[in-house]
């Protein structure tokens, strides 16, 4: 299986299966010098590991990272820094359950990546999806607390759950303080209160839905980015769609550009007191490919998880007409821990992009 790397001076390779003894990333490119301990990358972790509500999979993972490679700590060094070298991470899998997937070993999934790795590879690992499983993107959240270390504190990335299957947040009431106030991400508490009667409500029918993240990053500065190829948009675009069972990325005002007029879309400019502004940012913090210094706006659909227990027509390996049920632990809305996933992924390219402009950066 080729593809395993994310990135270009700032580079990450994940490894490892959901039912496997461990997942793990390897980091290259990080600079050297800069504090890092396994403590630094833990609370991302934490929130999006599973089993931390009753609207997520109960499996039970801790998600306890351990830094392998690529930090020293000596009497010279104030606690551990990276060296320069490959940083190595890696998480053991500690409650995965197997034999809930004995039943699926030779039926595809519909909507699920069964048909198209058996398609490619003729091979598949069934147990919790294998290699197509989100339990991968635990290593994308710890790799995204480096990429986090590299940008510094003056860029805040943040994101928010703004949809669940057709019940929509209110943005006039969105507070981001909130988001950490409910086990959706949710900017809106009142919403948030809905959704937990339709969550509960969506796990008694052994159904799923989908839902929407928005991710907004502050303080960057203007100039990131590169007309045509590495154009900041198509690759923040990029990199959300590595994301588990995203179907859809827009930037700014997205798919809402199209029913706009020209002097509003526009985003007129001003002067103020620090120079050029923006009176709106529909174009979501990125022109031509790159930064405007505005606020990043991108959001992200995630479908509904493929493995519920409705029974659904599908295929077994044999071309043979069959239904299928899917047992074991899954999110009824993965949308939920995703939320912290389009953070991370917005980090990993951001400290790319921030590398590679301070290399052709003018000056």
């Amino acid at each position: 299986m080729s593809h395993n790397t994310f990135g270009h001076m700032f580079r990450v390779t994940t490894w490892g299966e959901s039912h496997g003894p461990a997942i793990g990333a390897v980091v290259d490119g990080c600079p050297a010098g800069i504090p890092l301990s396994a403590a630094d990358l833990q609370p991302w972790l934490d929130l999006r590991r599973p089993g931390t509500s009753r609207h997520v999979t109960p499996r039970q993972e801790p998600d306890q990272v351990r830094i392998l490679s690529g930090v020293f700590e000596d009497d010279r060094t104030d606690g551990p820094v990276t060296t320069g070298t490959p940083i190595s991470l890696m998480i053991e899998n500690v409650d995965a359950r197997s034999k809930d997937y004995s039943d699926i070993r030779d039926k595809w999934r519909p909507g699920h990546a069964d048909f198209t790795y058996d398609m490619k590879y003729g091979v598949r690992d069934y147990r919790g999806g294998g290699r197509s499983s989100a339990r991968e993107t635990a290593m994308r959240v710890a790799a995204g607390g480096i990429a986090r270390k590299v940008l510094g504190e003056d860029i805040t990335i943040r994101a928010a759950l703004i949809q669940i299957g057709e019940r929509s947040i209110d943005r006039a009431r969105w507070n981001w303080d909130e988001v950490a106030n409910n086990p959706f991400f949710c900017p809106d508490a009142e919403t948030a209160s809905l959704w937990e009667a339709d969550m509960d409500q969506l796990r008694r029918d052994g159904s799923s839905t989908g839902g929407i993240v928005e991710v907004v990053v502050s303080g960057l500065p203007a100039g990131w980015g590169a007309p045509i190829y590495a154009k900041l948009d198509s690759e923040i675009a990029a990199a959300m769609m590595t994301i588990n069972a995203v179907k859809g990325v827009e930037i700014g005002a997205g798919f809402a550009s199209a029913a706009l007029r020209g002097e509003t879309a526009a985003d007129e400019m001003q002067m103020g007191e620090d120079g050029a502004q923006f009176r709106s940012n529909h174009n979501g913090g990125v022109l031509g490919g790159i930064s405007t210094g505005q606020d990043l706006v991108v959001r992200f659909a995630v479908k509904p998880t493929s493995s519920i227990r409705v029974p659904r027509d599908t295929l077994d390996r044999s071309y043979e007409e069959t239904q299928i049920v899917t047992h074991g632990r899954h999110d009824p809305c993965v949308a939920i821990r995703a939320v912290p996933v389009g953070e991370a992924m917005a980090a990993l390219v951001l400290a790319d992009q921030k590398l590679r402009h301070e290399a052709q950066a003018a000056w």
